[in-house]
């Protein structure tokens, strides 16, 4: 068979719990999700508000202070938030790519140290980082090994290969503008084999899904992937690979309206971004920098962006006509996203504002 459009779109839905808010605890959730961009803090926060039942953001706090929930450098060499044994499998499937963005780029090589100066830096760097260490500590101790190396410096290439993840240092989203990182413990693991065990995770919180489409969630060759995808049982239909007894919801189940975090995962995790974005809004939602916009969702596809007012409100902003239940909907999330933000961050992304200029608004309502 050959899935439709709507099809795929109830599909991602479903198993991103964004058919309905599920009454699951923050590890099972994240490890549903499979994976959740967290290149800002709170947007980790905001993802899971918006799949669990009566989430409590406290639950998150922990899991990033305990470990069960890890913050790294992992597919598309962005920060991820991922359950610790998923990190694990990852970061090994995800390691030529996150030394080859560093050790083969042109600002590594203008610096005065060799690839296996480099290397052998990190042991020491994993011992120092035992306990949480600020960037200025670490440098600190990389200086003291190689001295003065140019810039960008040598840690901009370890803190991206070397497995470190980071560290929470408080509130209000766990994570603050001055990061920290520690070392964690991995055990020695076979590439291949835990490249086709991310493949096989990202199609049970992403399927069903294309080569092309694990392509752009992984950025990892497609030889390497068709390679991996050969160690695993899966389905295929149209050229979509799935793990096996996973169904896919009827095109017409109800899509209830969402306020996405910014760089939500759902919008970034396939090659033919209309499974989410319609095609027209695309450019709008993801810039030319990369940053994608926190989105309104109705009927699981994006229909708009919103914001934070100054006076505590949600702007929303609607790319076409929205219907008064469509509104409705909107407001009745809005008014739970308030709370969140409010016993946090009342102006979450409000450094971003600058994309608001020449937006293709049709209505913008604070709701």
């Amino acid at each position: 068979m050959t899935y439709t459009a709507r099809q795929l779109n109830r599909a991602t839905l479903d198993r991103q719990m964004l058919l309905r808010r599920e009454p699951v605890d923050v590890l099972t959730a994240v490890d549903r999700v499979v994976a959740i961009q967290a290149q800002e803090p709170a947007s980790p926060y905001i993802a899971l508000w918006n799949r669990v039942e009566d989430f409590d953001p406290a639950g998150l706090d922990e899991a990033f202070t305990s470990g069960a929930v890890r913050k790294a450098s992992l597919m598309r060499i962005t920060l991820h938030a991922v359950t610790a044994a998923d990190h694990e499998v990852f970061h090994h499937a995800m390691l030529p790519a996150l030394r080859a963005s560093r050790l083969y780029d042109k600002r590594f090589k203008g610096m005065d140290i060799t690839i296996e100066q480099a290397d052998a830096l990190l042991g020491h760097l994993l011992e120092f980082a035992r306990t949480p260490r600020q960037k200025a500590e670490i440098e600190e101790l990389l200086h003291s090994h190689v001295g003065d190396v140019g810039e960008p410096g040598v840690w901009w290439a370890l803190r991206t290969y070397g497995g470190l993840v980071h560290a929470p240092t408080g509130g209000p989203w766990s994570f603050g503008l001055r990061p920290a990182y520690r070392s964690v413990t991995t055990r020695a693991r076979e590439r291949l084999e835990c490249v086709a065990e991310m493949l096989r995770r990202y199609l049970t919180g992403f399927g069903p899904a294309t080569v092309p489409d694990m392509n752009q969630f992984t950025m990892l060759p497609r030889t390497t992937i068709r390679e991996a995808l050969a160690l695993l049982d899966l389905t295929e239909s149209g050229g979509h690979y799935d793990v096996p007894d996973r169904t896919v919801p009827d095109e017409d189940t109800p899509a209830p309206p969402r306020l996405m975090a910014m760089w939500d995962s759902t919008l970034l995790a396939y090659a033919d971004r209309t499974r989410m974005i319609p095609e027209p809004y695309r450019k709008v939602v993801i810039r030319n920098n990369g940053d994608t916009l926190p989105t309104l969702l109705v009927d699981g596809r994006v229909a708009g962006v919103w914001r934070p007012t100054e006076d505590g409100g949600i702007e929303a902003t609607s790319f076409h006509a929205l219907s008064d239940d469509d509104w409705t909907g909107l407001a009745e999330e809005a008014a739970a996203l308030k709370k969140l933000l409010g016993d946090r961050e009342p102006q979450v992304y409000r450094r971003y504002a600058r994309w608001w200029n020449g937006l293709p608004a049709h209505d913008v309502r604070v709701v």
